[in-house]
Parts: structure tokens; C-alpha cells; sequence
């Protein structure tokens, strides 16, 4: 059984598929206007483990991601500038040359941090017709509205509306902001469509609804969902962030447009913090995997940290953090890497491992189990080995793929010297080529299988 936490009902529910041990999973992707940050990471890695936990449970499953590469504007109320639009003008490039740039430096770190490739990425430039007809089908049943800037949902037609962030649509109205935009029937309605500003060319447009125009943010994600996914799925993941007023208006459009429950599950990741403040760009205190990388850390030190979180938290990011979890990476590495052949999986921690997992995605719990049966005496080093690239099917780490540095001979002249003058218990000596091969760059571990030496 699979328990997990879901923001729609507010509490942990058994998971089940609709279709068997087939789950269709929807990831809310990048806006591919900028580098994406170490928040951003946290929320596309959770969901990771989740696709993960799901498939070494049994399931299968189709992960579509979404590129957002329109559509999406500086304003959750609908105005301003259109991301892509405004950051291409800044630069001097154009809003096509950014989108291709960004998306491969997203895909990138997405290969750095090891996470598993979508079934489907679907990108909101290459569903247009998609979006027009969903944006058709609520206009025909009564759901939408035309004002002089664009095609907008009624909110008040759909009185669930709020109930995914805990919020009632009365409350909402009662606190929303002066609107910049007179002409919307309530606050809260959302655009489905916008027409371009006249006298001025977007660099991204297209001819519907009898004018030029571009996709609201929203309804890229519930055309491009059902499409790849039916109209209802089995999974929507995504940052708290999300929740509304995005999550909010997919709900609205994709149920008020078929009539169906549009997702069964919604799982979010709290937010990544930084001393205590949501990391962001706005407030300019974000990090990127290059910064991680500059300062000598990887990728996957940074997953190892995820690791030690459980999703439904925030993670308040510190660069000692980061540091103890390349230490503790380092020595799981190391003990990898000691032991020789070939074992078998261990049932007892196997069991013990699905338990954490399968109960609202325990990572951190399962962690701990690594660890304690790496210092587990009845369990053979072999089962061990063995026991721990089956949780890395879940984990991640890339263990099974690690391979011992070749060290210098410069270095290695040391190490074997070193062997020797230890048998002879000259530890004065020993300490004396300790440091030697330190100043060269390595370090030298003593364990019980032998020294290991490592680059700083």
C-alpha cells in the first residue's frame, strides 16, 4: 500500500491508479525565460523520487513535463509583460533563441542531478491548436468571456474554485487586490486567451478568436495534460507555488471544459529556503547548479541534501549543509567502492526500505536505514553492496556507476610507502606521508578494507 499526502483533500490517502498499475504523472515544467535555481531542482527532484518510489513499487509510469516557452506573464493577475518576450528584448536576442537556450541548460541539470528522462516533453509553442480548442469548448458551454484585452474564465460559474488551496471563492473575492483591469466580471477570473496590445507586434503570436493573440499561462498545462494523459490523472506534481492561482485555474478550465475530476492526486514540494526566505529571482537570492559547481560541489551532493527532506517541508539551504551532505556522500561512495563481487539483496531491509518509502514518500526515514545496515554487523558486506543498488533505484545516486579515481604515481608512491612504514607501526612516518599526499591535492582514508585515497 502506498500512502501519500494529498493537497486536495488535505490529508494522506491511499494512492491508486485508474488504470491498474499504470499511472499517468504531470510535472509542472520550467518557464524557460531565465537559469533555473537550486529551487527549482528541489521541486523537479521530488517528483523524481515520487516517479521513482512509484516504479520500484510496480507501477509504470508516463511522466509528462511541460516547457513553458510563452504564455507565462510577470503578474499572477494577468498583466505585465510576457516573461519570455520581456527577457528577449533585455538581452537582444529573440524569444526562440532564448527558450532553445534555457531549455537545454534545464535538461543539463536535470542530467547532472540524475533524474529520469520524461515520457513526454510537451512545450506550450508546439500546442497552440490544442489550447484554442479547450479555450473554444469553455466559451461554448458558457464558462468564458471576451473583454477588450482577451479571453477570460468566470470564476464565479465554478464555485469550487479555492478548494485546492483551502481557500473559499467568496474569500477570495472579498480579499483581492484592486485589479488593473476594470473590465473583468470578478477578480478572480483568470485569462485563457490574450489578444496581442495593438499597435505593437509580439514576437510570439497567433491568428484565433478573430485576432492576434497568445495562451494564458494556465491553459497550456490542461490542454497538454489531456492530451498525453486523458481528462483525468492519476498524479499532478508541482512546487507549493503552484497551487494557486495556477493549480487552481487548471482545476477550473479542464473540469468546467469535460465534466470529470481533473487530477486524483496533487502532490507539491514545499519551498527551498535560503535564511529562512523562499529562494527566488526576484529577491536575488538564488543559487544555480554552476554556483554549486564553482565552489567544488556536484549535482548529485545537492540530491544527496534532497534526500535528507522530506517533500512536504521546506528545506532551508546552507552552504554547511550542502557541505556535510558531499562528507556523507563520500563515505557511502567510499564503501561502495571498498567491496569487491557480488551479493544479494537483503529482504529484511528491502521490506523495511518499501515501508519508508511507500509512507508519504520517507526519504529521509529511508536514509537512515542505509546507514544503518551499512553498520549492520549480520549483514555481509557483499548484501550490502548488493542490497544498496536496489534502494538506488529509488535514491538515485548514481552507485552502481562509480568507479575509482586513477591517483597520480606521484601520489601513489606515497600511499604504498605509507602501507609499509604502518606495518611497521612507524606512525611519525606514516603521519609525515599523510601530509605529503595531502599537499598534492588527495586525501588518505584508513578503513578496515584498506586505505582509499580521493581528491580533496
Amino acid at each position: 500500500m502506498i500512502n501519500l499526502y494529498n493537497t486536495y483533500s488535505k490529508k494522506v490517502e491511499e494512492f491508486r491508479a485508474i488504470n491498474g498499475n499504470k499511472v499517468g504523472m504531470y510535472t509542472c515544467g520550467p518557464t524557460v525565460y531565465d537559469y533555473d535555481h537550486i529551487g527549482h531542482a528541489w521541486n523537479y527532484t521530488a517528483a523524481d523520487l515520487l516517479r521513482r518510489m512509484l516504479e520500484y513499487s510496480g507501477f509504470k509510469v508516463k511522466q509528462v513535463i511541460n516547457i513553458t516557452d510563452v504564455g507565462h506573464l510577470t503578474s499572477d493577475a494577468d498583466t505585465g509583460e510576457d516573461k519570455l518576450e520581456k527577457s528577449a528584448r533585455e538581452t537582444g536576442k529573440s524569444a526562440v533563441e532564448l527558450a532553445k537556450f534555457f531549455t537545454k541548460i534545464y535538461f543539463d541539470n536535470r542530467k547532472k542531478l540524475n533524474l529520469e528522462k520524461p515520457s513526454v516533453v510537451a512545450k506550450a509553442t508546439d500546442h497552440i491548436k490544442e489550447m484554442i480548442r479547450l479555450v473554444q469548448i469553455l466559451i461554448d458551454k458558457g464558462f468564458a468571456y471576451t473583454i477588450s484585452d482577451g479571453i477570460y474564465f468566470d470564476t464565479s460559474k465554478f464555485p469550487d474554485y479555492g478548494k485546492l488551496s483551502g481557500n473559499t471563492l467568496e474569500s477570495l473575492m472579498e480579499g483581492a487586490r484592486v485589479e488593473a483591469n476594470p473590465e473583468k466580471k470578478n477578480p478572480t477570473d483568470f485569462a485563457l486567451w490574450k489578444f496581442s496590445p495593438q499597435n505593437s507586434k509580439r514576437q510570439m503570436e497567433w491568428n484565433a478568436f478573430g485576432k492576434m493573440g497568445f495562451p494564458g499561462w494556465h491553459i497550456e498545462c490542461s490542454a497538454m495534460s489531456m492530451k498525453y494523459l486523458g481528462q483525468t490523472l492519476d498524479l499532478h506534481t508541482g512546487g507549493e507555488d503552484n497551487i494557486f492561482p495556477h493549480h487552481e485555474s487548471e482545476i477550473a478550465q479542464s473540469e468546467s471544459a469535460t465534466g470529470k475530476r481533473f487530477s486524483n492526486f496533487w502532490f507539491h514540494t514545499r519551498f527551498l529556503l535560503v535564511d529562512g526566505l523562499k529562494m527566488s529571482k526576484s529577491l536575488k537570492n538564488f543559487h544555480t547548479i554552476k554556483d554549486l559547481e564553482d565552489k567544488g560541489f556536484s549535482a548529485l551532493d545537492l540530491r544527496y541534501l534532497f534526500l535528507q527532506a522530506h517533500y512536504a517541508t521546506p528545506i532551508n539551504f546552507t552552504w554547511e549543509s550542502l557541505e556535510g551532505s558531499k562528507i556523507a556522500r563520500g563515505k557511502l561512495n567510499d564503501f561502495v567502492l571498498s567491496i569487491k563481487g557480488k551479493g544479494k539483496v537483503d529482504k529484511n531491509y528491502k521490506e523495511k526500505f518499501l515501508e519508508k518509502i511507500n509512507n508519504d514518500l520517507d526519504l529521509p526515514g529511508a536514509l537512515g536505514l542505509v546507514w544503518l545496515m551499512i553498520k549492520d554487523g549480520k549483514v555481509s558486506d557483499l548484501d550490502k553492496k548488493a542490497t544498496l543498488f536496489d534502494f538506488d533505484k529509488v535514491l538515485g545516486l548514481n552507485l552502481a556507476k562509480l568507479k575509482k579515481e586513477k591517483i597520480p604515481g606521484s601520489v601513489m608512491k606515497f600511499v604504498k610507502e605509507r602501507e609499509i612504514v604502518r606495518k611497521n607501526k612507524d606512525w611519525a612516518k606514516s603521519d609525515e606521508l599523510r601530509n605529503k599526499i595531502m599537499e598534492l591535492g588527495y586525501l588518505i582514508e584508513d578503513t578496515a578494507q584498506g586505505s582509499i585515497v580521493k581528491k580533496k
